[in-house]
């Protein structure tokens, strides 16, 4: 499926398509960083071709930054596992993978080959993670789960890891610029309001009563 026509948003801006199948994901034009931002929110990634900015806020979630460091083609994800994983590290390899570690393996896989899809090498692959915070006092070991997860899942990939800031307490505000891979984290150490814990509980139960998705070949 092809993106929405451009629009002008301003009198002198203007906000190019999407790539196809990322039609879905909110664009604005972002006053603040004065750019094109596309937003995600868990379960969700997005990759791009253009100068544009992906955002999202993470709690327990993950997001994998990943990049064509050459050509600047990127994007990011924002992923969490299920409950009902026993080995998070290295079930995903197995032919019997859990639910739980293929959703991660979808997540990265699908981030990924969309990037090689659209011109990217694997080559030039630059890589950044944030978040895992312990944020859900019911289950506090999500957040480690996922970090391990994600960790495991690049190191047996042979993906190096440029720069990552994983765990503690706190949400994170991840702002990501593929094309140039500059990223601006802020630790939201002052939360006013269940927003962030509310989506992550709905998600994590929404995972667990969904089918897991299909096999995925890495390009």
């Amino acid at each position: 499926m092809s993106g929405p026509p451009s629009r002008f948003v301003n009198q002198s801006v203007e906000i190019q398509p999407a790539l196809s199948g990322f039609s879905s994901i909110k664009r604005y034009w972002d006053k603040v960083n004065n750019t094109v931002t596309a937003k995600i929110l868990p379960g969700e990634f997005y990759v791009t071709t253009h100068n544009e900015l992906i955002t999202t806020v993470l709690g327990s979630c993950v997001s994998a930054c990943i990049r064509d460091k050459v050509f600047g083609i990127g994007g990011m994800n924002h992923f969490m596992l299920p409950l009902d994983c026993e080995d998070s590290s290295n079930a995903w390899r197995n032919a019997g993978a859990s639910a739980a570690t293929r959703y991660g393996n979808v997540a990265m896989e699908y981030l990924i080959n969309s990037i090689l899809k659209h011109g990217g090498a694997r080559k030039n692959l630059e890589v950044k993670l944030f978040g895992g915070g312990k944020i859900l006092a019911k289950m506090t070991n999500v957040g480690d789960r996922n970090i391990e997860f994600v960790v495991d899942y690049l190191r047996v990939e042979n993906l190096t890891v440029a720069v990552q800031d994983l765990g503690d307490i706190y949400p994170r505000k991840v702002n990501y610029y593929p094309l140039t891979g500059k990223v601006r984290m802020k630790k939201l150490k002052s939360l006013h309001n269940h927003t962030i814990i509310e989506r992550e509980s709905a998600y994590l139960q929404d995972l667990e009563s969904k089918p897991v998705e299909g096999e995925i070949n890495l390009f």
